[in-house]
């Protein structure tokens, strides 16, 4: 038995075909999914991958404009 990660709805598919990274989509909610993992089976939302990409670029951007500072800094000295 699979359970939706977004709205816990039961998702009717034969766990022994999935395979890591197999797309599926929840019935009730109409959330596109993806297997993350396959022992233990795990499925996320395409929605909450994208919002980890988005959250490593902000980190990679705030990154960028302290290292950015620090050379303006150095350069008026």
């Amino acid at each position: 038995m699979i359970t939706c990660p977004v709205c816990d709805a039961t998702i009717d598919v034969d766990e022994e075909d999935l395979d890591e990274g197999d797309p599926l989509s929840c019935d009730e909610c109409g959330a596109s999914l993806h297997v993350v993992s396959i022992s233990p089976l795990e499925l996320q939302s395409d929605d909450e991958s994208d919002e980890d990409d988005d959250e490593d670029f902000d980190d990679f951007d705030e990154e960028d404009e302290d290292e950015e500072e620090e050379e303006e800094e150095e350069e008026d000295w």
